[in-house]
Order: structure tokens, then C-alpha cells, then sequence
């Protein structure tokens, strides 16, 4: 009964609006948009017909590379490209599988992995590149894993984990901890908490 009823609804929504139903089926994903241009063709355009005898100036689409198409086969690498506000650590790297501290647990990301956006909490990024695994500790940040097997990896901090001295580690969550249990005023303690959330993930991250 119940599949019948919904077969009606949505038979009737489509005889009732047929321009809308269309323009849904028509709707492409975002994976499957051709490839991003180099430079902004609309702007160069313009500016041509009205100053068509100067050279119009670089937009910054004109320094971005295209956007790889999405292949028709699932490519045997994942190209990763792993950047803090004042570093890029991973530039188009070419590796296996990276392994990322989600909101939601661990996620692997293997090539053909379907697109995704996820929220990084502090923990442990795993870079797999045949039989070495570089590991890093991320503060927090977001991962965008795109369907034509790239993984963009947005931290705001990040540090490899054998630069982490472990005794620092301990002294800073005991600091955090004395510092949670005298908190006084609610910023107090959520500046406390945070110190003892991260903390406590870097020794569970040098622990494991």
C-alpha cells in the first residue's frame, strides 16, 4: 500500500510539473562538470571590447591549473594535496591510501573514493605510499575528496608525528587539566577543554 501510494505522488508530481521534473533528470552532478578553464574567458571578453588596446589583467582563475576530468576508470593512485595556512606539505602527491582523522572516525580514502566533504578533528593523518606510512598530527581542518580520485586536506595545524616530544605532551595535558579543574568562568574552561582535548589525542596518537 505504502509503495503504491508514493508511486501516485510522485506520478502526479510529474503530469502536474513536467518543466520541473525534467530540469531534475537534466541536473549533472558536480563530478560530472567538464573541467574548470584557466582563465576567466567571460572577464577577458569583456575587457577586450572595451579596451580591446590593452591587455586585460591576470584573474586568479588564470593561475589555476584545470580541474582533472573524472576518469572512466578507477586510476591505481590517489593524488593528494595536503596544505596548513603557511605550508603545503603534500603538493599533487601520488600515493595509496590516506587515512584521515574524521568528525565520524577513521576514514580511508582509496582511489575512486566517492566525493566527500568531512570535518577533521585532532588526531592522527596517515599517508600510505607503497610500504612507508608517514604519519601527521592534525589539530583540526577539513577534507575534500573528489571523485576523480583527488583528496584536498585542509589543516590548521599540523606537525609529523616524530617531531612530538612525548614528555611536552604529558607536562601540557597535565598543565590543561589542573587548569580545567580551577576554571572559574565558562571561557576559562572551554579554552582548558580544548587544550585538554588535543592533548589527550597527541598522547593517544603517540600511545597507539
Amino acid at each position: 500500500m505504502f509503495r503504491q501510494f508514493t508511486t501516485r505522488i510522485l506520478s502526479r508530481s510529474t503530469l502536474a510539473f513536467p518543466a520541473a521534473a525534467a530540469a531534475t533528470r537534466a541536473r549533472p552532478f558536480s563530478t560530472d562538470l567538464p573541467a574548470a578553464t584557466t582563465a576567466d574567458e567571460t572577464f577577458v571578453e569583456s575587457w577586450k571590447k572595451v579596451i580591446p588596446n590593452i591587455e586585460p589583467p591576470k584573474t586568479p582563475m588564470a593561475f589555476m591549473t584545470p580541474r582533472p576530468s573524472t576518469p572512466s576508470s578507477i586510476p591505481s593512485k590517489l593524488s593528494v594535496n595536503f596544505v596548513l595556512p603557511y605550508s603545503s606539505e603534500l603538493s599533487t602527491k601520488e600515493v595509496d591510501m590516506v587515512i584521515i582523522p574524521a568528525s565520524t572516525g577513521q576514514m580511508g580514502v582509496l582511489p575512486g573514493h566517492v566525493a566527500t566533504i568531512t570535518e577533521l578533528k585532532s588526531g592522527i593523518l596517515s599517508v600510505h605510499e607503497g610500504n612507508e606510512v608517514t604519519k601527521y598530527f592534525v589539530s583540526s581542518g577539513f577534507a575534500f575528496i573528489h571523485a576523480n580520485s583527488y583528496a584536498d586536506i585542509i589543516a590548521v595545524e599540523a606537525v609529523p608525528i616524530d617531531q612530538i616530544d612525548p614528555s611536552l605532551v604529558q607536562k601540557g595535558l597535565a598543565e590543561f587539566t589542573q587548569k580545567l579543574n580551577s576554571a572559574t568562568t565558562d571561557l576559562e574552561k572551554a579554552e582548558a577543554q580544548i587544550g585538554v582535548d588535543v592533548h589527550s589525542a597527541l598522547n593517544s596518537a603517540l600511545s597507539g
